[in-house]
């Protein structure tokens, strides 16, 4: 990593941090989850210094069970209740450099001990995060923290690596031991995020959500599948993006468009990220902070 490139990781994690803060203090039941995620969105381009600065993906909002990859259309008329677990992931990047971060809100306190576990991990992962800790370490230390709080983490999401215009990159640092010897490297950002539940500890695959990436462009015979694809790439490389955004930013009528999300998905241009969801009736709360480790120490981004 050269110094440019920690820099501008830095100013993302700034950018980010100000979001954050804005959004704690703005949500409140009552709002409908559309008009979060365009809040948090907004702040973050207002946020960002000199232009320098965007949305590294779409804001997730995902309740209760659903642990996450909901984000609320543009005609989502879903409202947040006092009871509800809603995790609040959002980002920023600077010319492709990501800062992730994730927190969870409930109102009525309902589920606050699985919120502190959630932190509580964190912090403790963050601790001995450093240069050639092996990820099993911080696997380790995730784990033991949430279940002395008497609840689970989920096994099959995992923190990760950060690199440009590359939101999940390698490696996974999974919420429980796995005994992995591999080691964090000097030079390169991460991302640690316990999702706590008090279910099985497993999530699955559930309806479509509303966000998407390009994967592997190549020539479509579709025209309006040509222009989205053109489009997104212009926009957002390969980092995620949602259906509200092409929306706003690509005139094309919702048929077009949905012959073309449609033709992009069929052709394996673009993936979706499906809505993960644990067992119906169980809750989930989600922490997460970036770092990168960068001249002898670890930079907490935000």
């Amino acid at each position: 990593m050269e110094k440019e490139e920690a820099e501008k990781y830095i100013l993302a994690g700034r950018i980010t941090k100000i979001a954050v803060q804005k959004a704690k203090k703005a949500i409140k039941p009552g709002q409908k989850l559309l008009e979060i995620a365009l809040s948090i969105e907004k702040s973050i381009v207002i946020a960002a210094v000199e232009g320098r600065g965007k949305p590294a993906f779409p804001v997730n909002l995902s309740i209760n069970e659903n642990a996450a990859h909901f984000t609320p259309s543009s005609t989502s008329t879903e409202v947040l209740k006092e009871s509800d677990v809603l995790k609040v992931d959002l980002g920023c990047h600077v010319d492709g450099f990501i800062c992730d971060t994730a927190f969870t809100l409930n109102f009525d306190n309902s589920h606050a001990k699985m919120i502190e576990a959630a932190e509580h991990a964190l912090e403790e992962g963050l601790k001995v995060s450093a240069d050639k800790v092996e990820i099993g370490k911080i696997s380790e230390t995730i784990e033991k923290a949430i279940k002395a709080k008497g609840f689970n983490p989920i096994k099959n999401l995992t923190g990760h690596g950060l690199a440009q215009y590359e939101q999940h990159a390698l490696p996974s640092i999974p919420n429980m031991d796995t005994g992995n010897p591999k080691q964090l490297e000097e030079g390169n950002a991460y991302a640690i995020e316990p999702f706590v539940t008090n279910g099985e500890g497993y999530v699955r695959e559930g309806q479509q959500s509303e966000i998407f990436a390009v994967d592997k462009p190549r020539n479509v015979r579709n025209a309006y599948a040509r222009k989205l694809l053109e489009f997104v790439l212009a926009e957002y490389e390969t980092l995620p993006f949602a259906l509200r955004w092409i929306e706003k930013g690509l005139k094309l009528p919702e048929f077009q468009r949905r012959v073309a999300v449609r033709e992009l998905l069929k052709a394996g241009c673009i993936r979706s990220f499906p809505i993960l969801h644990e067992q119906p009736g169980k809750f989930v709360a989600q922490a997460e902070k970036s770092f990168i480790l960068f001249e002898g120490k670890t930079t907490v981004l935000c």
